[in-house]
């Protein structure tokens, strides 16, 4: 069995297409998405089209569901933005999208944290940045699910974490589309993974035993920042070229 894990596309249809594109070679039995889909300032409508025809198991993300609510305020622009972009029919998919979804007695799949789409699970915020969060904090943040593979985005940031005390695994596959970011929940931070690449993860399971590996992608960034300049938004396009937010003046 071998699962391809997805995360954080956030309307970098040019980013999901190489992954598309790899995911050929890679063969995987199946496809999963673990949300923020289409909020950002590139391609959300065709980002949604196609993610639509691919029909994946796909999670809601924290963006997803500002999004599907409607009537998103101006002074949020990378949803509003989203929002005016996309058709009826992809508003209505991505209001039909669920918070978590169990996809067997092994696997859960959430975008934050199993009951927070809007929490990080293995990441504690600090002095504008994140560290590792130690495992007792991980635990509470899970409130009781047992699965022993729990897929999770959210801080784009690719991790494996393996609890010592339930030796359940927890994989966060990075982001498809966005590798830098600023956010201000639950305080001002950024998130960076310092390279532009696209990425994702392989869950394997070899004789009852799983295993992670973890993709990173080459695809036309460049293209991704001008789409992001164009429609006015030079921060995004900055971490789209460099995979971390502009240093302060």
């Amino acid at each position: 069995m071998r699962i391809a894990v997805i995360a954080d596309i956030h309307g970098n249809v040019r980013a999901l297409e190489a992954v598309l594109k790899d995911l050929k070679h890679q063969a995987p039995d199946t496809v999963v998405n673990l949300g923020d889909c289409v909020s950002g300032p590139l391609w959300p409508e065709e980002t949604a089209a196609l993610l639509r025809d691919l029909g994946w198991p796909t999670v809601r993300g924290n963006h997803d569901r500002v999004v599907a609510a409607g009537a998103v305020p101006l002074h949020n622009r990378t949803d509003s933005f989203t929002e005016a972009a996309l058709s009826a029919q992809s508003m209505a998919w991505l209001g039909a999208l669920e918070p978590a979804i169990r996809l067997s007695d092994e696997i859960f799949l959430c975008h934050g944290t199993p009951r927070n789409d809007n929490a990080y699970l293995t990441e504690d915020v600090v002095e504008g940045g994140a560290r590792h969060a130690h495992e007792h904090r991980i635990v509470e943040r899970l409130e009781g699910e047992t699965s022993p593979v729990i897929c999770c985005g959210h801080s784009h940031l690719p991790r494996l974490v393996r609890l010592h005390v339930s030796g359940q695994l927890i994989l966060n596959p990075g982001s498809v589309g966005l590798q830098a970011y600023e956010d201000e929940t639950p305080t001002p931070h950024q998130m960076a993974t310092c390279s532009p690449h696209a990425r994702y993860a392989l869950l394997d399971n070899l004789e009852g035993t799983w295993s992670v590996s973890q993709r990173i992608i080459d695809y036309d960034w460049a293209a991704a920042a001008k789409e992001a300049e164009r429609n006015g938004r030079s921060d995004w396009a900055h971490a789209l070229l460099k995979g971390y937010m502009q240093p302060d003046p």
